[in-house]
């Protein structure tokens, strides 16, 4: 497991299990959700950082920020909420987008287990045209 830490006596840090590498992602969405995963509450493991704060914390702008987002979305490694919140003049505005972190040992198995299925898919369809070639 790859551990980050800046100061342990604090726990100023977090840490990643080897296997993420396997779910392909980005560069970017990668950085995003280290960024998302040191932001979020250890007990709740969420948070809700703006995608300017995400963006000037890891050098991306807004747009690929939106589109990292997509992405860990799409990998099931987070979840959003849409949140509001009340001006001083009473007035109800869309606030962050609040992030949930996934299970990583969860989201893993999901990928696994589509891997595994794809790789049965491919081996039947193999098998299929295996056995048209021996008839013909």
């Amino acid at each position: 497991m790859m551990v980050l830490n800046s100061s342990p006596s604090q726990g100023n840090f977090f840490s990643l299990p080897n296997d993420i590498f396997e779910l392909g992602l980005s560069a970017s969405a990668f950085l995003v959700y280290c960024y998302l995963r040191r932001c979020a509450d250890r007990e709740t493991h969420q948070c809700y950082p703006s995608y300017e704060t995400i963006g000037e914390a890891v050098g991306l702008c807004k747009n690929t920020i939106a589109r990292c987002v997509c992405e860990l979305l799409d990998a099931g490694l987070v979840r959003t909420e849409n949140t509001s919140v009340i001006t001083k003049s009473g007035s109800k505005r869309n606030g962050n987008l609040l992030y949930t972190i996934q299970p990583v040992q969860d989201v893993l198995e999901a990928h696994y287990q589509t891997e595994l299925r794809k790789l049965e898919a491919k081996t039947a369809f193999a098998i299929h045209n295996a056995t048209i070639g021996r008839q013909a």
